[in-house]
């Protein structure tokens, strides 16, 4: 966990660099969270050139919706968040402002991963990422 699902309209860059951009996730993901790497997905989803819409009108831009376990602070979302856009957009050239990022937060009670029940999110030292 958590898991990343980028969502291209057909032709996008961000289809040109899936290993490179999965790659960038991680490695922002497990800087940011101290989660290790192999707790993080990512996938790609091709969409039509009109597959993708704001304010009924259409968007050109690429979309991505993560997933993360409930618990990180604002700080940490942000910090999350940011890096995310800078990575992409460095290995992309598409522009940060035509991205969008839409993060959820889920409790560690809602995910089976390698057969267990992910724990929750906590401060306390030797705690699970």
């Amino acid at each position: 966990m958590p898991y990343y699902q980028f969502i291209v309209p057909s032709g996008g860059a961000t289809l040109l660099h899936k290993a490179e951009v999965a790659e960038a996730m991680t490695t922002v993901h497990s800087e940011v969270t101290g989660a290790p790497r192999a707790y993080v997905h990512c996938a790609f989803v091709e969409v039509a050139e009109d597959g993708i819409y704001v304010a009924g009108k259409r968007a050109d831009g690429p979309r991505m919706v993560g997933l993360i376990r409930d618990g990180r602070s604002v700080e940490i979302r942000s910090t999350l968040i940011h890096g995310i856009a800078d990575a992409w957009s460095a290995i992309t050239g598409d522009a940060k402002e035509d991205l969008a990022i839409f993060i959820e937060e889920i409790p560690g009670a809602n995910v089976m991963e390698d057969g267990a029940i992910l724990p929750e999110i906590t401060d306390e030292p030797g705690a699970v990422y």
